[in-house]
């Protein structure tokens, strides 16, 4: 019988080797102790190992929690080491993320999903602009309460496109792509990291942002669901006004006037009937986590009635639980919030003590005195800093693994040049989520609607690059006269 694996063996390979020769082969630097660098040794396999795919990042994520514990860099004591280990999954930020997913569950199994994308494009429709509005606006309705970027354009916005390009003809294997699934698959991508950035539960790795920030700023600078929402609002909404036309232009539709769209999705909420118990239950529910996760009672009612964020997403997925919306075996089969909470909680805590340990103060104050010696100015250097850590992402098929990597040192090397700590923080947490329009490996969303065939390579890079220019543009000059008026900076 064959003996399969665990693991594929060249990535896991390669991220042994690399491991091997930062704890072995390469001197610990002076102002570093053997105990960050071990980590840092270990840390750079896992992301290495994450980068190739070697296991799930799950199934990584215990190795990694294993390692930790076993070679007591974080402690000589065994009980304190695993404990240290085990210490993120107590974290609130990463069961906030991990409830919101489940909660998200919710949203596909009552069809709330696809109704919302339907009225929109019945309302909307009649031109080919207006569906690829319509697409866009279902996606950032659906964002606040839609943690995993990919079910969110992958799962529920992705059918609702195909399902109009069809009607239309549009189908790659018949190589009619260009009448308007093209256009349309482009404009159900873009939304994506638009809306990602918006909220902090728009996407799994913005509580780690959260985080880091918090760290790097001796939690002076904590962003909440409620600051996070209200500076990525402008923003975001320019983004995402401005993101269909310019793919308009970019790769025209063949098709411009689509008055069946309309029509098709009318037909398709008549299938879909009167709003049906659950739907109703979801709405309410959706409602509700809104208007808690804003603050809404804390500002009509005093600071008395605030509810913590991780709370509310208890409360919501609470709620779903008692009006039967959701089953426990719902939840239980929720593989990604799972998964989620496991790799999150691995990653946050070997980012913790590399920072505890002082390894990122040492390598932000490496970065800082190279790009210092520029002389640049605060400007120039976090500009410098924004745009190498944005553009690495070609190299990256992991938003998570690239944040953990090195958002943390380039944030903290932005600040000692003397940006402004909350400017910083807003444009680095936005880039992170725009640098998933690069590449057709760039989030989980991004292969699934590749994969459609709606695009080639090419047109799928060139629209990639056009967007993360146009974005970024966007959050650096209307965010930060945005977050100048909001008196963040």
């Amino acid at each position: 019988m064959e003996n399969k694996l665990g693991f594929k063996p060249i990535p896991a390979v390669i991220a042994i080797a690399l491991a091997l020769l930062i704890w072995f082969a390469i001197p610990v630097p002076e102002g570093v102790t053997p105990q960050a660098w071990h980590l840092l040794a270990m840390f750079v396999g896992v992301i290495a190992a994450i980068i190739g795919k070697a296991m799930p990042i799950g199934a990584l994520s215990i190795v990694a929690i294993m390692l930790v514990a076993v070679t007591g860099v974080t402690s000589d004591n065994p009980g304190s080491a695993i404990q240290d280990a085990l210490s993120s999954f107590s974290s609130s930020l990463i069961w906030l993320i991990g409830i919101s997913i489940m909660i998200s569950r919710g949203i596909l199994k009552t069809g709330l999903g696809a109704r919302i994308g339907y009225l929109f494009i019945s309302l909307f429709g009649k031109k080919t602009l207006g569906i690829g509005y319509s697409l866009a606006l279902s996606e950032l309705i659906l964002a606040p309460v839609t943690p995993s970027n990919t079910a969110r354009g992958g799962g529920i916005i992705h059918p609702v496109m195909k399902a109009i390009a069809s009607s239309y003809d549009s189908d790659p294997e018949k190589g009619t792509q260009g009448r308007i699934g093209r256009y349309l698959a482009l404009v159900n991508y873009h939304s994506n990291p638009i809306t990602s950035a918006m909220f902090i539960t728009a996407t799994a790795p913005n509580p780690l942002i959260v985080d880091i920030i918090a760290k790097a700023t001796n939690s002076n600078i904590h962003l909440s669901w409620g600051t996070w929402a209200l500076a990525m609002l402008l923003p975001g909404l320019a983004a995402m006004l401005l993101m269909p036309l310019v793919l308009y232009f970019v790769y025209p539709p063949e098709i411009k006037e689509t008055p069946n769209a309309a029509q098709f999705a009318k037909e398709r909420l008549n299938e879909l009937g009167h709003m049906n118990r659950g739907e109703k239950i979801m709405l309410g529910i959706f409602a509700l986590l809104l208007i808690l996760w804003a603050g809404i009672p804390a500002m009509l009612l005093g600071d008395g009635w605030r509810v913590d964020a991780t709370t509310t997403a208890f409360i919501g997925l609470s709620l779903l639980l008692l009006s039967g919306v959701l089953s426990w075996d719902d939840i239980l089969k929720e593989k990604s919030a799972w998964d989620t909470i496991t790799w999150f909680a691995a990653l946050v805590m070997m980012a913790t003590f590399l920072n505890k340990l002082g390894l990122i103060t040492w390598f932000s104050s490496v970065l800082e005195s190279n790009i210092q010696q520029l002389g640049l100015g605060w400007v120039g250097a976090s500009t410098l800093l924004l745009l190498a850590y944005m553009y690495a992402h070609y190299m990256f098929a992991s938003t998570t693994a690239h944040i953990t990597a090195m958002m943390g040192a380039f944030y903290a090397a932005g600040i000692a040049l003397g940006a402004p700590p909350m400017l910083f923080a807003l444009i680095m947490a936005a880039a992170s989520s725009l640098m998933m329009t690069l590449t057709h490996y760039a989030t989980g969303t991004s292969p699934v609607i590749f994969g459609s065939g709606y695009t080639t390579l090419g047109e799928w890079w060139k629209a990639g690059f056009v967007m993360s220019v146009v974005d970024l543009l966007i959050f650096i000059f209307i965010g930060g006269i945005w977050w100048k008026v909001l008196g963040y900076w």
